[in-house]
């Protein structure tokens, strides 16, 4: 009788039992838990939020003024004033618009800064004022300062201090009070006779729609992110039917009330439906949303301060905890916002003589 080694069925091989894993259950237990605890400890810095779990913004600090009143410490002037921004932020974007549209290119500089994960906040893609950070800068004009170090930044290179840090002020300064050096001094985009209705539509729009992407992204509970979803979209909707009759917001001209709009609804197909779960329905589907977009886009100079491929980096790449993976998406076509938008006559089509 020969002998030989005994040999287990391929699928009862003996088990190592000092290499045993846990049960998968277990395993995905703790995965929630770490996951779900480092989410709650990061989401509490990037997004601050109350008792019910709804993200709430902290006001901007800089609040001061260009101006030609007597003993104002920042007087318009050619070159003096410097806006810092970042592509992918749409509230830096405001300012870009306006500084496009009222032709201030040559008045007001630019200096670009890129969101850094590593370190935690806005940094120079070339080192400015002899400052690396954008959090350095703010520390560099306000010594001690403790608060949020955000774009976009209106700079006074004469004084080395901040002017302002608001983009809803910022806006506004940039519309009237350098049009001696603007190349479209005569384009109002807050004219007094629409003051009170482009107020009330930038009200409006700021909480339900300017940060209410951000309120539906950043909600830290079910029921937070229901009752914001639920706000946003009823003012999409109502926004839709107003340009119905209207090509713009207050009417067949451009306005403030329209700027800060725009820069929302530019990422909102690219990013905030997707990533803040804003996915009701896209912006191109709405058919009057879909195409004035596309009309504000195609207005001289708005598309030079568009690039969307900056946006989506900035929010897929930078934001780990919406996404840990930080991968980027391919879409959508920005050619799209090439397309016709066939709103110069809206007007007259809705209300015909």
């Amino acid at each position: 009788m020969s002998q030989h080694t005994f040999s287990p069925p391929a699928d009862k091989k003996p088990r190592n039992k000092k290499g045993k894993s846990l049960p998968p259950k277990l395993i995905i237990r703790l995965g929630k838990f770490v996951w779900t605890t480092m989410w709650q400890i990061m989401m509490s810095k990037l997004a601050p939020s109350n008792k019910s779990g709804e993200y709430i913004r902290p006001n901007s600090q800089f609040r001061n003024f260009i101006g030609t009143q007597s003993g104002n410490l920042y007087q318009p002037a050619m070159g003096r004033y410097n806006l810092i921004v970042g592509l992918g932020c749409p509230w830096a974007h405001r300012t870009l618009v306006v500084r496009a549209l009222k032709g201030l290119e040559e008045a007001i500089s630019v200096t670009i800064v890129s969101p850094s994960p590593i370190e935690g906040g806005w940094v120079f893609n070339q080192e400015y004022e002899g400052c690396a950070t954008l959090a350095e800068l703010y520390g560099q004009a306000e010594p001690g300062y403790g608060g949020r170090f955000t774009v976009p930044v209106l700079w006074d290179n004469q004084t080395k201090s901040i002017v302002n840090n608001e983009s809803a002020e910022i806006i506004v300064m940039l519309n009237s009070e350098l049009n001696e050096f603007a190349k479209n001094p005569t384009l109002d985009l807050y004219p007094q006779e629409l003051k009170e209705k482009i107020d009330s539509w930038n009200e409006k729009i700021y909480t339900s729609v300017n940060n209410g992407v951000y309120r539906c992204g950043f909600a830290q509970t079910q029921e937070a992110y229901d009752q914001v979803c639920d706000e946003l979209f009823t003012t999409l909707d109502e926004i839709d039917r107003a340009l119905h009759t209207n090509r713009f917001l207050c009417g067949n001209s451009v306005t403030l009330a329209d700027v800060r709009l725009f820069t929302t609804l530019f990422r909102f197909d690219a990013v905030y439906y997707g990533l803040f779960k804003c996915n009701r329905r896209r912006i191109q589907d709405y058919q009057n949303l879909g195409p004035y977009l596309r009309d504000l886009y195609q207005l001289k100079g708005v598309a030079d301060t568009c690039d969307l491929e900056s946006v989506k980096q900035d929010y897929y790449g930078n934001l780990f905890p919406l996404n840990p993976g930080g991968i980027i998406p391919s879409g959508p076509d920005p050619m799209f916002l090439k397309e016709p938008h066939n709103r110069e006559n809206i007007a007259k089509e809705a209300n015909p003589v």
